[in-house]
């Protein structure tokens, strides 16, 4: 194969990979706008695409933390599902999710005292729509639903901690649960979200 056919084949394989990424972005907006419209059956839609680029994303992110991915995936989730109604129509969702994804990313950086990741660069190329890691369970996320389902000590931590972004003290005196329960709570309540979404419970 000369080096020309080479080139070609290598352009032709860049652009259907584009072209893929553009329509999985259309289709994923156009159900998120949808459910932000209303339609709670094209959000869940929009939720089960999301979960599986956003796997990938993450198992490519961290491949020595493959453990803590679910965790992380499920808070990106909430966090996308709390921040919904920040989404302006004219932005592409690519960005959008991808500034959220790199947050969640960061706090689990810090928390774990992995200085050498934060120096990283996190690439804004549309990269979090190259590849999709879907499992079975995906098609019964709603993030909303599977938050409501838990019971309050394992609810109230993770929607002061992890979405409204109180400190653990703050979130205490909050809910007047003690800082020991909330940490139980938070760890408790990914967990069994985690379950959930994999078909274990």
């Amino acid at each position: 194969m000369s080096t020309d056919t080479r080139q070609m084949t290598a352009d032709t394989a860049d652009e259907r990979r584009e072209r893929a990424m553009s329509a999985t972005e259309t289709d994923l907006r156009a159900c998120f706008v949808d459910g932000l419209n209303g339609d709670a059956a094209r959000y869940r839609r929009f939720l089960d695409g999301l979960s599986g680029h956003l796997r990938a994303y993450l198992r490519r992110r961290l491949p020595r933390a493959q453990a803590d991915v679910e965790d992380i995936l499920q808070e990106t989730l909430l966090a996308v599902h709390n921040a919904r109604h920040t989404y302006r129509p004219e932005q592409p969702l690519t960005a959008w999710v991808h500034a959220i994804a790199r947050y969640k990313l960061m706090d689990f950086f810090r928390a774990h005292s992995r200085r050498e990741a934060l120096h990283e660069p996190f690439e804004d190329d549309g990269g979090l729509f190259v590849a999709s890691d879907v499992e079975p369970a995906d098609a019964r996320r709603d993030v909303g639903v599977l938050l409501d389902a838990l019971p309050d000590r394992h609810r109230l931590p993770i929607q002061l901690v992890k979405l409204e972004g109180l400190s653990v003290a703050e979130a205490a005196l909050r809910s007047g649960m003690s800082e020991s329960a909330v940490k139980v709570g938070v760890h408790r309540g990914l967990k069994a979200l985690a379950a959930r979404i994999r078909g274990r419970s």
